[in-house]
């Protein structure tokens, strides 16, 4: 490993990270809890789960932090909170500039000294980690790139450029710093104003392995009553109202434009390996999602359908989280 490269913490951290668009997303590390080595000396220590929760969740909630503490028990874990939810500033986008989000979460793990890192995201979340696999991909170099030919099926990757684009163009309105970082210890922050940067983290934000739960495959699904009332609490004024006074999230007012990729356009775009779980009791999203999204992959991707499960963290025991993790360490 380079020596400009920070040797892996066995502290936990709190950090405020600025993703490519200016937005602060909260944050918080906490190292691998498996063994009695020392940080940095042991297998699972070279190994990050970023975690992103689903639409009204974040950092702090319960179930997020249950998830936290299974997979800590053999990797470090990253979980922060999307834009417009808990700490962090501006507005759910719900799974279009998440993406940034979590690139910035991915960087964050790098440059703590991570060498490989594996993001999980569940419903919301779910569909940011595959758009997110899909825009980052990573070559022998280590860095990002934007894909010059369409993959096959798919006529939507000029969407990679774009937030990618967003990215680097962020990065040099603040000197080549897209991605931030003030990192709190016992107390205390770095840097002479709260936050510290680190350099081209946008090159280094790609994953190296992918786990989507409970993902939608398609926008604008309202096949079921639970998303007829989610994109009535996104839609309308008064739903807006009561996501942010009921379930704390502040919600964009503004309609996607353009219509960003879709996971199910996202799963041909992925070069990492990737696992689809699903629940064959959602009540949001039935099993003709993740058999979409399987399908898409043209038997790249691996396909749990969890018989009895319901939807996303909320419904993921701790039974289910250890095997995700195993897969996660593994793949």
């Amino acid at each position: 490993m380079s020596s400009s490269v920070p040797s892996i913490t066995g502290t936990p951290l709190r950090t405020t990270l600025l993703t490519g668009d200016g937005v602060r997303i909260e944050a918080v590390y906490t190292p691998c809890t498996a063994g009695s080595g020392a940080a940095g000396d042991r297998a699972a220590d070279r190994t990050a789960v970023v975690l992103a929760h689903g639409f009204t969740g974040a950092a702090d909630r319960p179930a997020l932090l249950r998830a936290a503490s299974v997979f800590a028990q053999r990797a470090a874990v990253i979980t922060f909170s999307f834009r417009g939810h808990g700490r962090s500033t501006g507005r759910s986008t719900v799974g279009d500039r998440e993406v940034l989000d979590l690139a910035a979460a991915v960087a964050w793990a790098r440059s703590l000294g991570h060498r490989r890192v594996v993001t999980v995201g569940f419903s919301m979340g779910g569909s940011v980690v595959l758009r997110h696999a899909a825009l980052y991909t990573a070559r022998g170099d280590g860095k990002i790139f934007a894909e010059a030919e369409p993959s096959e099926g798919t006529d939507r990757v000029e969407g990679r450029a774009e937030v990618l684009g967003a990215h680097k163009g962020r990065a040099e309105a603040h000197g080549a710093h897209s991605g931030g970082a003030s990192a709190e210890r016992d107390g205390t922050s770095t840097g002479d104003d709260g936050t510290s940067a680190y350099t081209d983290a946008w090159m280094n934000a790609y994953t190296d392995a992918v786990v989507a739960v409970s993902a939608p495959a398609r926008w604008y699904y309202r096949g079921t009553a639970p998303m007829r009332r989610l994109h009535w609490v996104v839609t309308r004024p008064m739903g807006r109202l009561v996501g942010r006074l009921g379930f704390r999230t502040r919600i964009h007012r503004e309609d996607w434009d353009p219509v960003p990729l879709s996971p199910v356009e996202a799963v041909p775009l992925i070069t990492a390996p990737l696992l689809i779980v699903h629940g064959d009791r959602d009540p949001y999203f039935p099993v003709d999602h993740p058999r979409m999204l399987a399908e898409a992959s043209r038997g790249r991707a691996e396909l749990w359908l969890e018989h009895g499960m319901g939807h996303a963290e909320n419904a993921a025991d701790e039974e289910l989280l250890t095997r995700v993790s195993d897969w996660a360490g593994s793949a």
